[in-house]
């Protein structure tokens, strides 16, 4: 009498595949996150680069601040921007009046995001712009 062989299981059991699927899931759902907060992140810096270029080209418009100070504000596409300047004393300045006298200028730009507020800060001194003597000209 011939026996049978006893033939080998070949394939995955149910619980392998499902153990399989859990794995592939979980390495999706990292894959999916991590490129979905890569590509929030890029939004976030093009917008922080547009708005430092509305700031240097704010401050490319003035080589020097008039005495009576720079304090203005406006808007340019989703952002706002607010500057304000103020005399700067030095101790060169004090003592010296052929010394440049200086303003500190202070510029904020705004804009939202996601629902949230953001800004970015800048502070640089500029030159003053002095009349020139004997006269009642701006120059």
């Amino acid at each position: 009498m011939i026996r049978p062989r006893r033939l080998r299981q070949r394939g995955l059991s149910l619980l392998e595949l499902l153990v399989a699927f859990v794995i592939m899931a979980i390495a999706l759902g990292m894959l999916y996150k991590a490129s979905g907060s890569s590509a929030r992140s890029v939004g976030e810096v093009a917008s922080y680069q547009r708005a430092m270029s509305l700031a240097e080209s704010l401050l490319a418009m003035r080589d020097a601040v008039p005495a009576e100070g720079w304090n203005e504000t406006g808007q340019s596409a989703q952002f706002s921007w607010k500057v304000n300047s103020q005399p700067y004393t030095t101790p060169a300045s004090q003592g010296n009046t052929a010394a440049p006298l200086l303003q500190a200028v202070d510029m904020v730009v705004e804009w939202s995001e996601s629902d949230r507020r953001r800004y970015i800060e800048l502070h640089t001194l500029r030159p003053q712009r002095n009349l020139p003597a004997g006269t009642g000209v701006r120059p």
